[in-house]
């Protein structure tokens, strides 16, 4: 976790109300948090905490790409995220996270933001993750074996009997 120690923000040692921090986060971040739907990014990370009565306000900004799988040929593909999204933290007597608050124990008074940063970004993933239009592989090898398909097998003549019954019967 040591990699990971410049996410640790110190909530009890704020000198201000309002502090703000800014990472790059690399395959290094990803690597080190070991989380099981990302290995690889480039993204620009900050985080403002603003302390007001008892409560702390972090809000978490996020912008580049991450690689993910596409869905279809499995090669890896850049995925832009780009997000901001706001956790509350508050002092207590031990460590819980029950989804809208955070609490902390006011003993330590820090908290390593680093698996929040990733569950944040990991969120702002579409379900389902292609290449756009024309850039999976698989596009290029649908649209060569359709071309084979066209050119070698002429359309069978019974089709167009059957095509003239399907017009007499609209009629």
């Amino acid at each position: 976790m040591e990699k990971l120690d410049s996410f640790k923000v110190d909530l009890k040692g704020m000198i201000s109300d309002t502090v703000s921090y800014q990472w790059h986060i690399d395959d290094r971040f990803f690597s080190a948090v070991q989380g099981p739907e990302i290995q690889q990014g480039q993204l620009d990370a900050s985080l403002q905490v603003k302390r007001t009565s008892g409560v702390y306000e972090l809000t978490f900004g996020f912008a580049g790409t991450v690689k993910v799988a596409c869905d279809r040929c499995m090669e890896l593909m850049d995925q832009p995220v780009e997000a901001e999204q706001t956790l509350k933290v508050k002092l207590g007597d031990r460590f819980e996270d029950d989804g809208d608050m955070v609490t902390v124990p006011e003993g330590d008074g820090t908290l390593n933001v680093a698996w929040n940063l990733y569950e944040f970004i990991a969120l702002e993933i579409p379900i389902r993750h292609v290449h756009p239009q024309g850039e999976c592989p698989l596009d290029a090898e649908f649209e060569e074996s359709s071309s084979e398909q066209e050119t070698e097998k002429p359309i069978d003549p019974r089709w167009n009997d059957l095509r003239k019954i399907l017009d007499n019967e609209k009629k």
